[in-house]
């Protein structure tokens, strides 16, 4: 599913106008995406939690040539799904 496919089953599953859906979606994204900046944790009982965990610098190989590379330090976002998630999807 893409995002233009997110927004129609919003709409319709919500009785709103895609204009309203894509707003709402934004305004999620934009929200998750400033909460995740900041460093905190977003949790959504029953769905799932968004968290940044922080990756360590570390030695790589470069697959072609086989020459070791660094690769810099960074956040990357984790998701736990939810206990009502893992049980509709299993």
């Amino acid at each position: 599913m893409n995002k233009a496919e997110l927004i129609d089953a919003m709409s319709s599953d919500a009785g709103i106008t895609k204009e309203q859906a894509k707003s709402a979606l934004d305004s999620f994204v934009k929200s998750t995406t400033s909460t995740l900046k900041k460093g905190d944790r977003l949790s959504l009982i029953g769905f799932g939690s968004f968290s940044i965990s922080k990756r360590n610098a570390r030695t790589g190989r470069n697959p072609q040539t086989g020459k070791e590379i660094q690769i810099p330090a960074k956040n990357v976002v984790k998701f736990k799904a939810g206990s009502d998630l893992e049980k509709t999807v299993n």
